[in-house]
């Protein structure tokens, strides 16, 4: 059972782990994990007792109503600011983001803070959102479920002479009229020869009877985000495509149904990508078998053969095998799953049979 998190416990004992005075956090997707902030411009100065979120006058007003736990302040210089308040309290040790963080502004903050000792975290404050808790796991499965309900809503759209940026389009339509607060990113809509573009983003392509349609497509809900990938056909398929798509069901299948606390995650990867290799269509499958969802549509854990991480209980994430063959199309399933005690269940609600619309 999943309990809610509390999150300044994360940050306090990586000060501890690392004997620091303060962790500089600039990333908005952290920053919003530990104190609440949704706007787009701030920073977060957490100190084993408390601490301080900074911004400007823009967002003061916004900040006090959604900031717990830290004292707001605005600034008229962040860098300035941040370097009174730090100096102010007597810190000597700094932890800052270093996958987030500029040279140029690691930099300039070392110029405003002569003597103190700036210590790069790569990963620490991103690993605190790797495993969700029980109020998470119940928003993502809500904007997921929102996602899903989109993408019904507009399939009897999908047919011959429909193009894929109006398909798009309605797409996020339905999805705010759902309750979704916007899209999770840009769609891809990809038909026919263009479906062997893993990304192949809407265009004014017209969609011809007998093709498949790839729609990767996902909503965002106070924050969070969702992830679906569904392959459709218009009309009876190509029998090449076809079979192209039954290899690919049966490589998710297998992912999803081996996902259980303590599995190396670069094992499902290995688990799709041997099928697929098996049925003659390993070199068509290139980029990994998921990633994180959550605060960021990309965030950890990583699904791939590049993994050291195992799956624990209330991590978020997708499994989404595919084959593209230029020339000829693709196809990709993707569904978002959530890690459970004894194995994981789909947040994501499409189902993945071929659908022959």
């Amino acid at each position: 059972m999943i309990m809610l998190q509390d999150r300044n416990f994360f940050a306090r004992e990586c000060l501890q782990r690392h004997a620091l005075d303060v962790l500089l956090v600039t990333s908005l997707p952290n920053i919003r994990y530990l104190a609440g902030f949704s706007g787009s411009d701030g920073v977060l100065l957490v100190t084993p007792r408390g601490g301080w979120f900074l911004t400007d006058s823009r967002y003061t007003t916004q900040a006090q109503s959604e900031v717990k736990g830290y004292d707001v302040v605005e600034y008229r210089n962040k860098l300035d600011c941040i370097a009174d308040l730090v100096s102010a309290a007597g810190c000597r040790t700094v932890g800052f983001e270093s996958t987030h963080v500029s040279v140029a502004l690691r930099d300039e903050l070392a110029g405003k803070m002569p003597g103190l000792e700036l210590l790069p975290l790569k990963d620490d404050v991103d690993n605190f959102r790797t495993i969700k808790d029980a109020a998470e796991i119940a928003l993502l499965d809500t904007c997921a479920g929102i996602a899903s309900q989109a993408l019904c809503d507009v399939l009897e759209l999908v047919r011959p002479g429909a193009m894929e940026r109006d398909l798009s389009l309605e797409l996020e339509i339905a999805m705010k009229r759902r309750g979704a607060d916007d899209k999770a990113f840009d769609f891809i809509v990809a038909s026919g020869e263009r479906g062997a573009l893993p990304h192949g983003r809407a265009s004014d392509r017209v969609i011809q009877a007998g093709e498949l349609v790839t729609f990767d497509f996902g909503a965002r809900l106070n924050g969070y985000h969702s992830d679906e990938t569904v392959t459709v056909a218009v009309g009876e398929p190509d029998p090449r495509m076809r079979t192209i798509y039954g290899v690919v069901k049966e490589a998710q299948d297998r992912a999803i149904a081996a996902v259980k606390p303590g599995v190396a995650l670069k094992e499902l990867d290995t688990i799709a990508r041997s099928f697929i290799d098996e049925q003659g269509y390993g070199s068509y499958f290139g980029h990994g078998l998921g990633h994180g969802v959550g605060l960021e549509v990309h965030e950890k854990p990583v699904v791939s053969f590049r993994s050291d991480a195992v799956a624990e209980e209330g991590m978020v994430f997708t499994i989404e095998p595919g084959i593209y063959i230029p020339g000829l199309g693709g196809v990709r399933l993707e569904d978002t799953v959530v890690v459970e005690s004894s194995g994981c269940r789909l947040l994501t609600k499409v189902s993945k049979e071929l659908r022959v619309l």
